[in-house]
């Protein structure tokens, strides 16, 4: 039962009408209490009522103006919040395979746990979602077209390996261009489906260097905005990752900064994963964001249930007792 919205709330105005019902009982029962007093004979009189007193005797009409407020609520058209999967729409996880990802600050390394992770998505994103994977380094692959077959998906992120350079601009391209192609062959008259990129990198792009550049993840994460395709980014890591590069270490630290930046400028949301255990916390609530959405749904049938037994519960009670209705 819920009163969170109503989607006929002029109806409520019988509630005027069940309150001039009551005024109309209290006066009806006070009218009768002065003409009985009118009696000659009080002996007989108390005879006579003794048998009829009681509280009792006002249960069918109470039970009978409980029954109308519940039908007045159940006619108001009352909503309830209701979480329903969604059966139409697009995500393109968006992984990257740079050099940095090989860092060990997260055990095993960046890139094998969150291969696991990614899996576990996979895994337990609604069914009727489409997923598609993108891998990029110095170029961006489009791996999987979007599908709801979850086993080419994951047969992909295990093929995923590591490639010198970063690209994230490419790869939020990539992924834009795939969610088109796919919209323009599934699109009805509804129009193409709606689209999420969930991006998952470290942040350091070396390719442009400006992040701001035509092929940089800003420039591109504006297009998405533009597109209507907001990113969810994940920025995995720690600042003290680090990778061995001809024999010497390399510092590889995470840049949050930009990842949020590109998160922002797509309208998306941006998470922090430290850990592979965050990682996977991270995936849940977005599979939980992505994979089902809030609607009102209608609500009024308990209170028409409820509305409906009072009022025979009310008439039961004023036929077994004084054989009558209320």
């Amino acid at each position: 039962m819920s009163l969170t919205g109503f989607t006929a709330p002029w109806w409520f105005l019988l509630l005027f009408v069940v309150a001039g019902l009551v005024a109309g009982y209290v006066w009806a029962m006070r009218r009768r209490q002065r003409d009985s007093l009118k009696f000659s004979n009080l002996e007989v009189l108390d005879r006579v009522a003794s048998g009829r007193q009681g509280w009792w005797k006002h249960v069918p009409p109470a039970l009978l103006g409980v029954a109308l407020i519940l039908l007045t609520v159940a006619l108001s058209g009352p909503t309830a919040e209701q979480r329903i999967p969604r059966n139409r729409a697009t995500v393109m996880l968006t992984i990257d395979v740079s050099l940095s990802m090989k860092a060990t600050d997260v055990e095993p390394n960046r890139l094998e746990a969150a291969k696991v992770a990614a899996k576990e998505f996979a895994d337990k994103l609604t069914p009727g979602i489409n997923l598609g994977l993108v891998s990029f380094a110095g170029t961006a692959t489009v791996l999987v077209m979007p599908t709801t077959d979850r086993s080419s998906v994951k047969q992909a992120i295990d093929t995923l390996k590591l490639a010198e350079a970063t690209a994230t601009g490419d790869g939020i391209n990539a992924s834009m261009q795939a969610i088109d192609s796919f919209g323009k062959m599934v699109g009805g008259p509804a129009g193409a489906p709606p689209a999420r990129i969930v991006l998952m990198a470290d942040g350091g792009q070396t390719i442009p260097r400006e992040m701001d550049a035509p092929r940089g993840a800003y420039t591109k994460a504006l297009e998405a905005k533009k597109g209507g395709v907001p990113i969810s980014t994940i920025s995995f890591g720690t600042k003290h990752g680090s990778i061995e590069i001809e024999g010497e270490q390399e510092w590889v630290e995470v840049d949050d900064d930009a990842m949020q930046e590109i998160a922002r400028l797509s309208g998306g949301e941006f998470h922090k994963a430290a850990s592979a255990e965050q990682l996977r916390e991270v995936y849940e609530t977005l599979g939980e964001q992505i994979g089902y959405e809030t609607k009102h749904t209608d609500a009024s049938k308990p209170w028409l249930v409820l509305g409906t037994l009072c009022a025979i519960i009310a008439a039961g009670i004023s036929l077994f007792a004084g054989r009558r209705l209320p």
